[in-house]
């Protein structure tokens, strides 16, 4: 699966054709680095499933090829997936101070922070990886210390963005490297990854400074408590909350383990400042005023385990929201979970209390981290790529950011709209796409890596929407006779109790099955099994229309 000669090779392993889990490879004859190691969230079809990483058994086969692995920055869809593949491929992680500390604490909870490898680097560093030398730039985004990575190759510069805005006016000052993007174009930039999240969005994404303004004026005019929800990685909005709380005079407490985590460390790191006293805990937050003192919690997604889900259903203990609280979501929901925060903003209203959500514009309580049209065509136009490859999105975006790259000069032929595992293969300057590399989801549910496959989900699925029917017959092992049973046990199929001569006849139907089996000798465990659930299987589909997981049970005495 290696390459072969003095190729430059550039893919994707997750990221393109999808939001989250992002993870790309740039490789040079037997130098291969990989940039992000995210995960994504499950749909409901995954029933059970926590977490998707990538599939990484193209890097497993070509491990001794596997110089490092850098991460831009310390959003789940680009750190989520590390404790897992670091369990399988020990490899160095170089990251940024925030990024190191926001991974460090996830190889602790996993008992890795031993044995990683773990370098920190800024935007002036630089790195031999092999045959390749990385540089890299400042970029502005949702969460401070954003790299975009530049690869010094034999054959050419490629240029990985990151994730990436254009804020001028950042609540950090941490600028956009203006310059050194120029410079980096103007030396000449072979191929460019660029981000399209925001590629159907026109004009620029306004600064998070916004966000501060909006979220000051709701704190002065709160006339009880604030609970204010959003992405505990967003360090530049919880740093906003912290400081309209202190100008209001309220004192702030954090609910949610994501939210405590993420401050911790960011305080302890020196990118939020706290003032000295502020920081309550949940359990004080009944002894205070109402109106001096603020809530910062998890759940801006509607997440039902989270903290704002629980406060909306009053199911929070240290907690609660009451009439005339107000309660504000300084984020907009992720494609397809716009159900469960209008669940949560219902429940908010039913209780009573001012609720501040909507669209970013709307309330100007949220702008993304993203890069809109006339950004992105400002980084295509810095960097002036000769191949352009849009990354980080779902195919519409990568389209749409195809057609920007060709509305500032670059050739249509020279874009390539990848899926995960397709390779660029460049070579004397020729781009081609022409062979595919290993790829795919990984599910991690629970402890397990890769162990519940197509199966486990159909069985589960099937579970779910028909339940379960168990037989348990003991026989003799003299004569083989029925000793007790067949008794029947069901779960999500229907009521036994009222469906008792269902379930009779059923008892009968896998009586008289058995006993004609073995009048016809047939005795094996295995083959009663399978006659049994067929006839049963078609009996009750006759009955009910349903089809549930039937299990046999044989015993002898």
């Amino acid at each position: 699966m290696g390459t072969v000669g003095n190729k430059l090779s550039i893919a994707a392993l997750g990221g393109v054709n999808e939001i989250g889990k992002n993870m790309y490879i740039i490789q040079y004859d037997n130098d291969i680095v990989v940039i992000d190691c995210g995960s994504k969230f499950p749909d409901e079809s995954l029933l059970g499933i926590d977490l998707i990483i990538p599939d990484i058994s193209f890097l497993l086969e070509n491990r001794d090829k596997v110089r490092a692995l850098i991460i831009t920055h310390g959003h789940e869809d680009h750190i989520g997936g590390v404790p897992y593949i670091l369990k399988q491929l020990n490899i160095p992680i170089y990251a940024t101070r925030l990024t190191l500390g926001l991974i460090q604490n996830k190889l602790k909870e996993a008992g890795l922070l031993a044995e990683a490898s773990l370098i920190q680097i800024h935007s002036d560093s630089s790195v031999e990886l092999g045959s390749m030398t990385t540089t890299f730039f400042k970029t502005n985004h949702s969460i401070p210390d954003c790299l975009g990575v530049v690869f010094q190759t034999p054959e050419g510069t490629v240029v990985h963005t990151g994730d990436f805005k254009f804020d001028l006016t950042p609540v950090n000052e941490q600028y956009p490297d203006f310059h050194q993007m120029a410079e980096i174009g103007k030396n000449g930039v072979l191929a460019l990854l660029s981000e399209s999240t925001n590629a159907e969005r026109p004009g620029f994404t306004p600064s998070e400074r916004i966000v501060g303004e909006h979220i000051e004026e709701a704190f002065s005019k709160a006339k009880q408590k604030v609970f204010i929800s959003t992405f505990a990685s967003n360090v530049h909005r919880l740093q906003q909350v912290v400081d309209a709380a202190f100008i209001t005079n309220r004192k702030l407490a954090l609910l949610g383990r994501s939210m405590i985590n993420v401050v911790n460390i960011a305080s302890q790191l020196g990118y939020i400042n706290i003032p000295e006293g502020m920081l309550i805990e949940a359990g004080d937050i009944n002894k205070m005023a109402s109106d001096r003192v603020a809530i910062l919690c998890t759940g801006s997604q509607g997440e039902p385990m989270a903290a704002l889900a629980r406060l909306a259903s009053s199911n929070y203990r240290q907690a609660e929201i009451v009439a005339g609280d107000t309660v504000i979501l300084a984020a907009t929901p992720i494609p397809g979970n716009e159900r469960n925060v209008a669940r949560i903003v219902d429940n908010l209203f039913r209780i009573g209390a001012k609720v501040i959500y909507g669209s970013g514009s709307v309330t100007g309580m949220h702008v993304s981290g993203h890069a809109s049209q006339e950004e992105l065509k400002l980084m295509l136009t810095l960097m002036k790529p000769q191949y352009f490859i849009p990354i980080h999105g779902e195919f519409r975006m990568l389209h749409q950011h195809k057609w920007l790259a060709e509305s500032v000069g670059v050739d249509k032929d020279n874009i390539f709209i990848i899926d995960n595992g397709e390779v660029v293969d460049i070579e004397n300057q020729v781009a081609r796409q022409t062979r595919k590399i290993p790829s795919g989801n990984t599910l991690v549910d629970g402890w397990g890596i890769g162990d519940v496959g197509n199966i486990v989900l159909r069985d589960r699925k099937h579970l779910s929407e028909d339940g379960i029917l168990v037989v348990v017959v003991t026989l003799s092992k003299m004569d083989g006779k029925i000793l007790s049973g067949p008794d029947i046990i069901s779960r999500g199929f229907v009521y036994v109790r009222e469906s008792e001569d269902l379930m009779e006849e059923a008892s009968l139907i896998v009586k008289n099955t058995i006993t004609q089996l073995q009048a016809q000798n047939v005795n094996q465990w295995n083959s009663l099994k399978i006659n049994v659930k067929a006839v049963l299987g078609r009996f009750l589909y006759e009955q009910t229309g349903r089809r549930p997981v039937i299990l046999p049970i044989i015993m002898e005495i």
